[in-house]
């Protein structure tokens, strides 16, 4: 499955280039993965903490860099006031870089007019404009505070140089049955699929193909074939079930050509 994970969290796209309201991406350069040995991750911490882990593999495997630090707790005696996610050094200039890593499943709400605030978390808890203000005014302003630069020099890590970037991936689910819409500032690459309500997924068009709810770690990866396959009436079950307990689940579906598509079914509709 960490192999799985890895290629999936590595193929998808950064939500957007270059920089956006002042923060910029960190993409990491093509990375050869010849001798690489992916390592088991804890599998009882929930998805983003796992893709840390991932991430810290794919950063300790790069040539290219050097981890100095990883989910660094700072403190203020003994209450935790942040923690730092990584810091690297450029082995070629010695530079250190500061990264905030955040992989995220949003859908895509055009009924909101603003589109920085159109990408939602499929259960409404969370939201890319709520994520980029804790990015810009919690994670970046730790790096400054004197808890932070004690514990720093305590690493022997210089902290008068580090630039802080962010690398946040996403995938993106446009509202079905639209089937293309343009989502700039974001990368057209991150659309993985669509999302509906039951009412929807309740038709006919659906009836007649196998599905499978993947589990929160399987939501990284590319649906395939090696799973328990399910009907139309034994999945809906399942969905009503997840919905009674305010869940949105994503849900994979095989159809008769051996195609795969991917989408959430949301229960606030």
């Amino acid at each position: 499955m960490e192999v799985q994970q890895i290629k999936g969290f590595l193929d998808t796209p950064p939500l957007w280039e270059g920089e956006l309201l002042g923060i910029h991406q960190f993409n990491l350069p093509n990375i050869d993965l010849t001798g690489f040995v992916a390592q088991p991750i804890p599998q009882n911490i929930r998805l983003g903490h796992q893709v840390e882990h991932l991430y810290y593999q794919v950063l300790n495997h790069h040539k290219g860099y050097k981890v100095l630090l990883f989910n660094q707790p700072i403190k203020d005696e003994s209450r935790t006031i942040g923690e730092i996610d990584f810091i690297i050094q450029d082995t070629e200039t010695k530079k250190n870089i500061h990264i905030e890593l955040t992989y995220k499943f949003y859908i895509i709400d055009l009924a909101i007019p603003e589109k920085l605030n159109q990408l939602i978390g499929p259960n409404k808890r969370d939201s890319f404009a709520q994520k980029i203000e804790k990015i810009k005014n919690q994670q970046f302003k730790l790096l400054q505070s004197k808890e932070a630069k004690k514990t720093l020099e305590s690493l022997h890590i210089d902290t008068t140089s580090i630039s802080s970037r962010t690398c946040f991936k996403a995938q993106l689910f446009y509202p079905y049955p639209t089937k293309k819409i343009q989502i700039t500032p974001f990368n057209q690459n991150c659309m993985y699929g669509y999302w509906l309500g039951f009412h929807d997924f309740d038709t006919i068009e659906f009836h007649h193909h196998l599905y499978y709810l993947p589990s929160k770690k399987e939501w990284i990866i590319t649906p395939h074939e090696n799973v328990s396959w399910r009907t139309h009436q034994e999945i809906s079950i399942e969905i009503r079930k997840r919905h009674v307990q305010l869940n949105s689940p994503m849900v994979w579906m095989k159809r008769a050509n051996e195609q795969f598509e991917k989408f959430f079914i949301i229960f606030w509709e």
